[in-house]
């Protein structure tokens, strides 16, 4: 077959694996989003377990992929469900945690109506819940396609030990083309691949924008029909009524409100019960889980593993710097490129699909180029760091690119009033920051920040332990991700278990303590939505 017509079936092939997960994990995360907003047991398992997932890196799947889908299912079916479920984990946690953050988030005057109206789920999903969650999922689709374009190379060829796996996709190709290489037919490849990348780059931003000029706060209802609820009608009428008017509509309100509040509560009932369920089953199979799992592994390993647990936190906290650093350059850079971008219409036609176009394409492909072209400079200005650099680099471009789209289009989600008062009050570019855009967009920040420090281990477990090249391999001399790498390779599951159960406990930690408090300040203090009443 022609080498050119090979490519782009194997092109086809790969994007429709990311599309087809893609729209699975919109559909499931917004009934599983519901859930956790309507029972709180649920809740505190659901985010602890997405944010413990979003944080392991594809890499750190292969165990259970290897053992269950492989081994169990065997065939080439196994085989493709292990590719589609890695490319699952590559693009599903940021979308659920945006969906459930953006339920979280809903203003407390758009329930109001919705509980006036007496509506029940379907129709709270179809009018309210859905369309508020539009400018959250469309912030996070277009990271989501270049995670997953990102991760293909790693999840539609993958290796334990000694066995090899893939199936036919552009990852494998130019997996096999590197490998062998053949730099010209790689390059054809990402040539090949950039056309449908510069496509739906450019059709997700125009989504983006649409969803923002459908369901942002202050676009005005081009068709309304009698008798139906307007949650953005109804917003918008909100926002027009004076404080001391609302506060008298309110007092007269407060026996139907109580009423009402009753009423919401007894529907929300077999919402929690379900939720609680979930959560006893979901706890039930982790029990279950440990319990064979510690029964089937000998003492001798038991002790070995423990034996390595201070390692393992301290290769941990190296780790987590490494994490914080990259946190710090992509906000900082996210924030002043995301704002002069989004307040400039022609420059954000050309940068927001170029940005997307190189962050989407695989790192595993184009960066051993890189490597080679660069490192003698590199090792002249950075000397024994230069390892580090390059997996500081790698770090960077594999999750930059979620706090910097979350940031830009919550800036393009900020309801007129506030740059009207901008405008009127002459401020600085440093204080329209510090006063204005940075508390207005501090949701979509949170929820770009949180998913940019936990994929930053995707990155670091690439680079941190790869045979670039047949005579070098880029390695850092401490990393939890290395050690993980490490025991993947040489085949010691055990090891590379233990790892991970050690970092997914910190994660849980960390998002117990993090994330959900910052959403949870974001929710009181930074919903733009609540400041048009002071605008």
């Amino acid at each position: 077959m022609n080498e050119i017509l090979l490519i782009f079936l194997a092109s086809l092939a790969s994007l429709g694996r990311v599309f087809l997960t893609i729209g699975l994990s919109i559909i499931t995360g917004w009934f599983l989003g519901y859930i956790a907003i309507k029972s709180k047991a649920f809740e505190n398992i659901y985010i602890s377990v997405v944010e413990i997932f979003e944080s392991v890196p594809v890499i750190s799947f292969f165990p259970v992929v290897l053992i269950f889908f492989v081994y169990r299912i065997g065939g080439y079916i196994g085989i493709e469900l292990a590719v589609d479920f890695l490319v699952f984990t590559a693009v599903v946690w940021n979308i659920w945690i945006g969906i459930y953050q953006a339920f979280k988030t809903v203003p407390s005057d758009l329930l109001e109506v919705s509980e006036n109206y007496r509506l029940g789920f379907l129709g709270k999903m179809a009018k309210l819940y859905i369309p508020y969650s539009w400018p959250r999922i469309a912030a996070n689709l277009i990271p989501s396609f270049a995670d997953a374009i990102f991760y293909i190379t790693v999840s539609e060829v993958f290796s334990i030990g000694s066995s090899s796996y893939h199936v036919f996709g552009i990852g494998t190709l130019i997996g096999e083309f590197t490998a062998s290489q053949e730099y010209t037919l790689a390059l054809d490849g990402l040539g090949i691949l950039a056309i449908p990348i510069i496509i739906f780059t450019y059709l997700l931003r125009r989504f983006a924008n649409y969803t923002v000029s459908k369901y942002g706060l202050d676009t005005e209802i081009k068709v309304t029909k009698r008798g139906r609820m307007r949650i953005r009608y109804a917003t918008r009428m909100s926002n027009t009524i004076a404080p001391f008017v609302k506060l008298s509509k309110y007092v007269t309100r407060i026996g139907s409100r109580s009423a009402s509040s009753e009423e919401e509560t007894r529907r929300n009932l077999p919402w929690r019960y379900l939720g609680i369920g979930i959560s006893v089953l979901l706890l039930g199979l982790l029990v279950y889980g440990a319990f064979s799992t510690i029964s089937s592994v000998p003492k001798s390993v038991w002790l070995y593993l423990i034996s390595t647990t201070p390692n393992v936190l301290f290769n941990l906290l190296i780790d987590y710097i490494r994490v914080l650093f990259i946190a710090i350059v992509s906000l900082v850079f996210s924030i002043f490129l995301g704002y002069f971008i989004a307040t400039r219409e022609r420059v954000e036609k050309v940068l927001i699909p170029a940005i997307q176009t190189y962050a989407s394409f695989p790192a595993p492909a184009y960066f051993p180029l890189l490597f080679t072209a660069t490192i003698s400079f590199i090792h002249s200005v950075f000397g024994s760091w230069t390892d580090e650099f390059y997996v500081i680099l790698l770090g960077f471009i594999s999750t930059f690119y979620y706090v910097f789209y979350s940031y830009w289009l919550g800036i393009k989600n900020m309801p007129n009033q506030y740059w009207e008062i901008m405008k009127n009050y002459n401020f600085s570019f440093w204080h329209k920051l510090r006063y204005v855009i940075i508390p207005s967009t501090f949701p979509y920040i949170i929820s770009g920040l949180s998913s940019t420090i936990n994929s930053a281990w995707g990155g670091l477990a690439i680079g941190e332990y790869w045979e670039i090249s047949n005579s070098y391999t880029l390695q850092v001399s401490h990393g939890i991700m290395k050690s993980i790498a490490v025991a993947t390779a040489n085949g010691n599951i055990p090891l590379a278990a233990w790892d991970s159960l050690i970092f997914g406990i910190v994660v849980m930690i960390y998002s117990i303590f993090f994330t959900r408090k910052m959403m949870d300040l974001a929710r009181e203090k930074y919903v733009a939505e609540e400041g048009i009443y002071l605008a």
